[in-house]
């Protein structure tokens, strides 16, 4: 790799204070352990230079001049690359660190490591889990509530997590706490498969054909839970470990790009890192689904099809290949260094953007020394609450996680009954949406800030930007789909209106039935009506649609009408939605997650750029405490409290309630747009708050460069403090 230069030819840099870069001769028996940076001598910050005591010597010559030696010498394998602190810079584990490594050891082999980690983060946590739930509350006899206990401890465990991995490992070597992470992760996977293999084989049991109009209608209620709920505590421990294990990649992951290239590149390469973590719940879904087209107990024949309400996929088979794939991405992760060589020479030309305090504790934080105690724990948390542009920074994002956690959740529902689709439709549809919408929102943002080479200020007026655009658009929940006549649920069996509320699923075309509440198995009859099961309907034989696949019901006496007595049929499924909204519907919800998702990236640049460096590690990770206390955990409970008061038809289990059958359209978009509107207005205005007091550092004119920031702006570079010679130390 080229020795790093510092000229004024090259970023237009010049020191303000005097620099002394002394570089004396190696010892003897170091020759071949000189750094990259040109040097062995240990000076503060790591930096080596050509030895230059006056301002213009220090911008008129290279940082450090290799020797005769050194420009002759090839890189050969083996080859230990120091910083002037003397601090391997070389990629690999101990003394092995091959040359052939070294080509990865750039900003680019970093992300590409990173990104790979945060796409299986992605497709285990947000992608698995919420397609497996529903099998392995049916495999393990677990309720709603205990498989919620589940899927929250992810989130827990992050919380506990983050004050203690961004103070001390934004402080330490990044990369060994994001491998041990990232492996950690991996682990909680595994542990997560582990029940498949130390429970008994799955039985499917068998039960009478109900439904029919005069078949058995008994369905037995289990309300002892049986011993299998016990392994709900296995999986809350895979989550757990999850949660510890993805903490240091969206806090030290971050921050560890952000120091290792340009200011003007690093929203460029945090959005690609992000965008992997947005695809990565898609592959998910997908590859979680065609998992769960296989039994769970491989190999074994059984006589029930995917769509019967006993079947269980092969949940297990994607959390072993995700935290294999764990395990193994962790041992490159582990082999960089604390930084990549030549990265010094960004943190020396860093403009600094944090916010200045009106009494200058600011300046606290620039102190070599400062954080790498516990005693300086709560002067940084002090530091950071003092910092109005941070604290509503984190405002803006809790309200924005809330919209993405509670649309995340609810989208495919919203959907689903706006369009009448069935679940996975619904999900698939979801899917055309949020990745395009997100993945390309998530990246256009950091392209973005780096094509305009945006400031702080400036970054922080784009969010406005994007917040105000999809507040506007989040007004098409204004519009609704109609509810699909349902008899007994939005109309009467004859066609009159219900009042709002009430149920009448009894008819005397299905009386002699002896219908159960509790099977409900929508149909739609050839009458263009939804039915609540073909009980319901009255039909009294069933077939099967070779060409669809579907059951055909028949002999349907609730469906006969104008036909002849008998005649009337019914099939499973939902009737069809012919709602000419639908188009108008999509692209507005495109046009609400795009602008959401494009305001992520220069939010999370905003925040990096708001502190000061040595807390920029600490700073994320409280703001993802707040966004996950604040958002991410009380969003979905408030959607879903919102939405469920547009509930018509709840599901009765033995007595008990159960989730939602059928919504009332009108209602869910109104309750939408309430609880949109709601966290797009307090969105915007923390912005405009974090605007308005954001307080730049002063600009000052640096000698000899009209053209001082690597941004290309005429914001000049702050004062850096001189560095201590060898004598010093």
């Amino acid at each position: 790799m080229a020795m790093p230069q510092n000229s004024t030819r090259e970023n237009g840099f010049c020191f303000t204070q005097p620099l002394d870069f002394s570089c004396p001769s190696p010892r003897a028996g170091e020759g071949s352990a000189r750094g990259r940076d040109g040097c062995s001598t240990p000076v503060s910050n790591g930096l080596a230079s050509s030895g230059a005591p006056s301002p213009s010597g220090s911008c008129a010559e290279p940082l450090c001049r290799p020797t005769p030696a050194e420009e002759e010498t090839p890189l050969q394998e083996g080859i230990r690359y120091v910083s002037a602190e003397g601090e391997e810079l070389a990629c690999g584990w101990g003394g092995f660190t091959p040359g052939c490594l070294q080509l990865c050891n750039t900003s680019k082999g970093v992300l590409f490591f990173l990104c790979v980690a945060s796409f299986l983060q992605g497709m285990t946590v947000n992608g698995f889990i919420n397609t497996v739930i529903t099998s392995i509350e049916r495999r393990f006899d677990l309720r709603s509530y205990q498989s919620g206990l589940i899927a929250s401890s992810y989130d827990i465990a992050a919380c506990l997590c983050l004050t203690f991995v961004s103070y001390f490992g934004g402080n330490g070597h990044k990369p060994r706490w994001l491998g041990w992470g990232v492996l950690v992760m991996g682990l909680g996977s595994l542990l997560f498969a582990l029940p498949h293999f130390t429970t008994g084989q799955y039985e499917a049991r068998s039960a009478a054909q109900v439904g029919v109009c005069g078949g058995n209608q008994s369905l037995p209620c289990s309300q002892a839970a049986s011993s299998l709920s016990s392994y709900r505590f296995v999986f809350m421990l895979g989550q757990f470990l999850h949660g510890m294990g993805a903490t240091p990649l969206y806090t030290l992951g971050v921050t560890y790009l952000d120091e290792n290239v340009k200011t003007n590149y690093s929203p460029v390469y945090i959005a690609v890192f992000y965008t992997a973590a947005i695809l990565g719940p898609a592959a998910g879904y997908l590859v979680g689904g065609m998992f769960l087209n296989i039994y769970t107990e491989i190999g074994r024949e059984i006589d029930i099809a995917p769509e019967n309400t006993l079947w269980v996929g092969a949940w297990w088979i994607g959390f072993l290949g995700a935290g294999a794939a764990s395990l193994l991405i962790s041992i490159p992760i582990l082999g960089y260094p604390q930084r990549l060589p030549g990265s010094q020479r960004y943190i020396v030309m860093r403009v600094s953007e944090a916010h200045q305090l009106k009494d200058g504790s600011h300046k606290k934080a620039s102190d070599p020394n400062f954080g790498k105690t516990v005693k300086d724990l709560p002067r940084s948390v002090l530091l950071l609450l003092k910092n109005p542009t941070f604290i509503f920074l984190c405002l803006a994002g809790a309200t924005e996680a809330t919209l993405i956690a509670g649309m995340s959740t609810f989208g495919p529902k919203f959907l689903e009954s706006q369009f009448s689709l069935s679940a996975s439709e619904a999900a698939t549809f979801f899917g055309y949406l949020v990745v395009p919408a997100g993945g390309g929102g998530t990246f256009l943002g950091g392209f973005l800030v780096n094509k305009f080479k945006l400031r702080c200020s400036g970054i922080i007026k784009l969010c406005l930007l994007c917040t105000v655009s999809s507040l506007l658009a989040i007004f098409i929940f204004f519009i609704h789909c109609p509810n699909m006549p349902m008899a007994g649920v939005t109309q009467m069996y004859n066609g009159s209106a219900l009042p709002g509320g009430h149920l009448s699923l009894a008819a005397a075309c299905n009386a002699q039935c002896g219908c159960l509440q509790e099977t409900y198995s929508p149909v739609c009859g050839t009458d263009d009506i939804m039915y609540y099961s073909p009980c319901h309907a009255g039909c009294r034989r069933v077939s099967e649609n070779i060409r669809s696949g579907k059951k055909v019901y028949h002999e349907c006496s609730c469906i006969d009408k104008a036909l002849l007595p008998g005649s009337g049929k019914a099939e499973a499924g939902k009737c069809t939605s012919s709602c000419a909204k639908k188009p108008l519907l999509l692209c507005f919800m495109f046009v609400v997650i795009l602008f959401t998702f494009l305001s992520s990236i220069p939010a999370l640049t905003a925040t990096l750029r708001c502190v000061s460096d040595r807390q920029r590690s600490f700073a994320l990770g409280i703001q993802w405490i707040v966004v996950r206390t604040l958002g991410g955990i009380p969003g979905p409970i408030a959607f879903g409290s919102m939405i469920d008061k547009s509930c018509l038809l709840w599901q009765d289990q033995c007595g008990e309630q159960g989730s939602c059958y059928v919504y009332q359209n009108s209602a869910m978009s109104r309750y939408t747009l309430i609880a949109g509107l709601v966290y797009k207005v307090l969105g915007t205005t923390f912005f405009v708050v974090a605007c308005l007091l954001y307080k730049p550092p002063p600009l000052e004119s640096a000698p000899g460069s009209s053209d001082a920031s690597e941004n290309g702006t005429s914001d000049l570079q702050e004062h850096k403090p001189s560095l201590p010679t060898e004598e010093d130390i």
